[in-house]
């Protein structure tokens, strides 16, 4: 497919047409994106939903400013840890009283390796995947270091396989649901299965796929999950995570931040720990109150839409990308490295070409924002909330102009260490 065989009749594309057809179009109205922007970054920090604007107004004016600490209560400040998680588990899959909106991915990830060995108290190993975003491996590290008996086995360079890897002595599997460099997605039943019928238990990271890939935690028999908001939920840079625990095990949970929001009695103020009961043991401190009170805008846009809807049009979306990329490719040497198989995909696209870092500069410079991963991974994502089919030709027409003309090049000395999530 070409962009001449989807260009314009009657002076109208291919994509304006397919987006005039679009049942979910309703939803980027919902969505700030700047004028001339076309945002294929959202796999890195979403756009900020047009509600948040005045939500963050009143959180600030009305609940902060004039409510002061009564806002505790009567704007339910203290309720938002399990409100917020009750409509964020609804969006992965989890049935009421399973997840909590708190802490960073970090801070969560630390919680459920914890909590995942106490539950194999027996058992002595963490097995990750190599390839996995580094805070997951640096928490990892430093879960394993709390304990001497403890080993980490990685994917990639302990075996080939994660499933290699899981035996008798296995306590946890820490594994992403969507690789963040390749967007390829992982069937989460299946490997629940193996871990389970191995005897041990999973902790699944969901940063690239809540808010844009059908989830169901309950369904496919997970144990604890953890994510981001920032990205598909366009809850705001540095918003506060999620962590999810499958009710079955909430009376056995244990973690290490014993904080006092996880006590049973916060506010009975007693000198010794009683952790609280069902997923409320997993919380730690106090939570960013107005970081919080964005998450609502970022679940209400998109809360409204069926799963599967958003889920066709991400794929429809990514598939016109590669097809009308890849022979611009091949041509200059770069690969697409995203499965083509619908059931192995995320909502990314990623391309390996040695000049990557420089043809996303170029490609910012024309308005078109992807990301970069090195040392040599291009990277676009692509939420159904806010793209259009027009959006991604264009996109693709402004990727082969820069890797057919060279333009890259005055952006080669640029440095890489800049940030480019």
């Amino acid at each position: 497919m070409s962009l001449a065989s989807l260009g314009s009749a009657g002076g109208v594309s291919d994509g304006e047409r397919r987006d005039a057809a679009d049942p979910l179009r309703h939803l980027r109205a919902r969505f700030h994106l700047p004028e001339g922007t076309i945002y294929l970054a959202g796999n890195s920090l979403g756009p900020a939903p047009v509600a948040a604007f005045a939500d963050m107004e009143t959180a600030l004016r009305r609940e902060w400013a004039e409510g002061l600490v009564r806002s505790w209560n009567d704007a339910g400040w203290f309720a938002l840890v399990g409100s917020l998680g009750d409509r964020l588990g609804r969006l992965v899959g989890a049935g009421p009283g399973q997840t909590v909106v708190c802490d960073s991915v970090s801070v969560n990830v630390y919680k459920a390796l914890h909590a995942a060995l106490a539950l194999r108290p027996d058992r002595n190993v963490i097995v990750a995947e190599g390839g996995s975003f580094p805070t997951d491996l640096y928490v990892a590290e430093g879960v394993a270091a709390t304990r001497p008996d403890i080993e980490l086995k990685l994917e990639g360079v302990d075996a080939e396989k994660i499933e290699d890897l899981i035996d008798e002595r296995t306590a946890v599997v820490l594994v992403n649901h969507v690789d963040y460099k390749t967007g390829e997605l992982r069937d989460m039943a299946a490997l629940n299965r193996l871990i389970h019928a191995r005897g041990a238990i999973a902790v699944w990271d969901l940063c690239h796929s809540a808010g844009v890939v059908p989830v169901d935690l309950d369904g496919a028999g997970a144990d604890l999950a953890v994510g981001c908001t920032y990205k598909y939920l366009n809850c705001g840079p540095g918003a506060p995570a999620f962590i999810y625990a499958g009710s079955r095990h909430h009376e056995a949970l244990s973690q290490p931040l014993s904080g006092w929001w996880g006590h049973a009695a916060p506010f009975a103020f007693e000198r010794g720990y009683r952790p609280a009961g069902g997923i409320q043991r997993l919380l730690c401190g106090t939570q960013p109150i107005l970081s919080m009170r964005v998450v609502d805008a970022g679940l209400a846009a998109i809360e409204d839409v069926e799963m599967s809807a958003l889920r066709a049009k991400s794929l429809a979306l990514t598939d016109l990308f590669m097809d009308l990329v890849e022979p611009v490719c091949r041509a200059h040497g770069a690969s697409i490295v995203t499965p083509r198989a619908h059931a192995a995909r995320g909502s990314q696209v990623s391309i390996t070409f040695e000049h990557g870092f420089a043809v996303v500069q170029a490609l910012i410079a024309r308005g078109v924002v992807g990301d970069f991963r090195a040392p040599d991974m291009m990277r676009f994502g692509f939420a159904p909330a806010y793209l259009g089919y027009a959006d991604v030709q264009a996109a693709a027409e402004a990727f082969n102009e820069v890797m057919t003309s060279g333009r890259s090049e005055e952006h080669t000395s640029e440095l890489q260490s800049r940030i480019t999530i």
